[in-house]
């Protein structure tokens, strides 16, 4: 039972570590390692159930917010569509083909959102 108990703590504390740099992965530059004791850090496998229930909260989340933007104000919109431009690119930092795809459908929630405007 106590291997039990410390293999799920080690797999919180890599989930913990794994979200975290999600702050930072649009903006990491080429220079940039996530390593700790010298080897890379990588987030443990999910299990299907946990995908489906990560997908169903997503899935639930957007929705969430498309109802949220659409009694939004359009100074609201507007700051909506900088922090999707934010999150973009930008000059001099590597291109992370997960965050220009994170920006393009920051976009599409809130045009979906005008359908119910």
């Amino acid at each position: 039972m106590p291997h039990q108990i410390s293999k799920y703590s080690k797999e919180v504390q890599q989930r913990q570590q794994a979200l975290s740099r999600w702050d930072n992965e649009g903006g990491a530059s080429a220079s940039d390692n996530f390593q700790t004791d010298d080897k890379q850090s990588t987030a443990p496998e999910m299990s299907n159930v946990e995908l489906v229930a990560l997908r169903v909260r997503l899935i639930a989340l957007e929705n969430l917010l498309i109802s949220l933007l659409a009694t939004a104000s359009d100074q609201q919109l507007e700051l909506a569509r900088e922090m999707a431009d934010y999150i973009s690119p930008r000059p001099g930092f590597t291109d992370h083909p997960l965050t220009a795809h994170a920006a393009a459908h920051m976009i599409d929630l809130i045009e979906r959102s005008s359908r119910f405007r």
